[in-house]
């Protein structure tokens, strides 16, 4: 057995990532008019996309199948060996089958395409191999060879794989922006994602509304207003004028501000001290732009209006962060 304290483990790590980069590097020749095929047959599609693979190279369909659904186009994973099984049963003639493997001879995956063939869903193959019998029946064979596995002993799945990923990736991005594909259309296929949350959590989700808003009246004293604060938590207090409309704010950096003045708090009027015409949110905003907002103007509190300005919330960095769109 070999010492491990000896053993340069470097060596080895490295040239496998060399090995690996020559692969991806090798793809970018064959982005050529097998590939512009897959994606027409793809877009032109009526069902869903399915992807089948054995071993290793199921692995890697699995992920590819994952990838393609959330970025727009509907896919679904099928193990080869339980399609000969009842699960071909998954695929109908308006899909469009992706079978991959290396040789492009895995018997699971050969012995299912005259059922695919007879029922008519167009196939799409990754292969290694451009003479294989599965390259053969494919409306477009997309080349995923490599010249040698990151694997010394030229054994393990290794450049194969990363190949057929990356152009996996590269088939899910093209299609991506070929249907116009936004990042909101991506959060509705990830709402439980921190990403989700950012991009559809609207600001009316989270706001404090009602008698949870804190707010106070222009001749409302300094103490009358740092008593309003205390009570609703949100580090400042809204400024309302006797037609109750929206003048001002008065936030903990304001009142840090007004102590260095030696103001009375008993005496000075609120409206001698706020934030006259202070930044506001619409309800119907993202709750990132809020953040946004904050952190721009290096506040933690925002007002919430709607469209016509009447205050109809207050939202604050904490109500931000327990939302998760921090």
């Amino acid at each position: 057995m070999t010492d491990q304290s000896s053993k340069d483990f470097r060596t080895p790590a490295l040239q496998a990532i060399r090995t690996e980069r020559e692969a991806i590097e090798a793809l970018e020749g064959r982005i050529d008019d097998h590939f512009v095929r897959a994606c027409e047959v793809i877009m032109a599609c009526k069902g869903r996309v399915v992807v089948t693979g054995m071993g290793k190279s199921g692995h890697i369909a699995n992920k590819i199948a994952a990838t393609l659904a959330s970025t727009g186009t509907p896919s679904f994973f099928v193990h080869p060996g339980e399609a000969s099984h009842g699960d071909l049963g998954m695929i109908t003639p308006q899909d469009v089958v992706i079978a991959i493997s290396n040789s492009g001879n895995t018997s699971e995956v050969v012995t299912i395409l005259p059922l695919i063939k007879r029922m008519g869903a167009p196939l799409i193959s990754m292969t290694g191999n451009a003479n294989s019998t599965l390259a053969r029946e494919a409306v477009a064979n997309l080349d995923v060879s490599v010249k040698t596995e990151a694997c010394p002993l030229g054994l393990a799945p290794t450049s194969s794989t990363t190949a057929t990923l990356v152009m996996g990736d590269a088939l899910a991005v093209a299609l991506l922006e070929a249907r116009g594909f936004s990042a909101e259309d991506f959060a509705f296929s990830h709402p439980g994602g921190s990403l989700g949350r950012r991009l559809l959590l609207r600001v009316s989700d989270i706001m404090h509304t009602g008698e949870r808003i804190p707010k106070v009246h222009e001749g409302t004293t300094l103490s009358g207003a740092l008593l309003e604060i205390s009570r609703k938590g949100l580090g400042m207090t809204t400024v309302l004028d006797t037609k109750g409309r929206l003048t001002g704010v008065f936030t903990d950096g304001d009142l840090r501000r007004t102590l260095d003045k030696n103001v009375d708090v008993h005496t000075t009027a609120i409206e001698q001290v706020m934030t006259p015409n202070g930044k506001t949110i619409q309800a119907d905003h993202l709750a990132a732009e809020a953040l946004n907002i904050m952190e721009e103007m290096k506040i933690n509190a925002l007002p919430v209006t709607d469209e016509a300005g009447d205050l109809v919330g207050a939202i604050n960095m904490h109500d931000l962060l327990r939302a998760g769109v921090i």
